[in-house]
């Protein structure tokens, strides 16, 4: 059976984050200081919590916070502003998981933004910046994986003012449970303490794979944002 689950990776945590049951509503929801506090608009996001799908929930859970300072820095929970290549997966708000009963590989990996109920469109109110950290070990002054979706740097906006249909932003092929898998310019055995366990690139198989995701989020209107979704696919084989 394939499946894909949605967790996210509570603040102070380098464990396995918290199953959102998105199929009940539950989601992500982004604040300001603390839990219930609006994002001026303009700006963005200083916490990130599990919610209901009104942001409205009182058994709220705090995730880790991606903050976006520029196109290619964020603020972590916090702390002053590092470029995006030493964001450690654990430090994502959000984990997108593929299980299979069988080892597979993945391809076609794919993340949009949406308005919650067309595909075809743009979150209403609120633009997006995405990145996928390709970082397994906890510390920020190692490396990378060079297996990777995107060769940028840099965050990915969904811009909600955009007409067009939302452009999906590529994520990595065959990442590996917990994202420990990377390719040959990673040489086996790991001895620089990148966290990576397998160097087969888009040809590894496993019957879990998983993707971080940095997201931060930055209100263009007042109100709560309803009309806003993440969607994730991909082919396995």
């Amino acid at each position: 059976m394939a499946e894909i689950t949605f967790y996210g990776n509570i603040k102070g945590s380098t464990g396995d984050g918290l199953k959102i049951n998105h199929g009940a509503g539950s989601g992500l929801g982004f604040y300001g200081s603390a839990y219930g506090i609006s994002v001026p608009i303009g700006e963005q996001q200083d916490s990130t919590f599990v919610t209901n799908a009104n942001g409205t929930a009182t058994d709220q859970s705090q995730l880790n916070n991606t903050k976006w300072e520029s196109a290619t820095t964020a603020s972590l929970n916090g702390v002053s502003a590092s470029n995006l290549e030493v964001m450690p997966n654990y430090l994502a708000p959000l984990n997108v998981r593929f299980t299979h009963d069988s080892a597979v590989r993945v391809q076609n990996c794919k993340l949009r933004i949406f308005d919650r109920n067309d595909i075809t469109r743009h979150a209403s109110g609120v633009a997006t910046y995405v990145y996928e950290p390709r970082h397994p070990a906890t510390s920020e002054s190692v490396a990378q994986l060079s297996h990777r979706g995107r060769s940028s740097n840099t965050w990915l906006e969904f811009d909600h003012v955009d007409s067009d249909t939302p452009v999906d932003m590529v994520f990595t092929n065959s990442p590996g449970m917990s994202g420990t898998n990377s390719d040959a310019n990673d040489t086996l055995p790991d001895v620089g303490g990148l966290g990576y366990l397998t160097n087969d690139g888009a040809a590894h198989t496993a019957t879990r794979h998983d993707w971080y995701v940095g997201l931060s989020a930055e209100p263009s209107e007042i109100g709560s944002k309803t009309k806003y979704g993440l969607y994730f696919t991909l082919e396995y084989l």
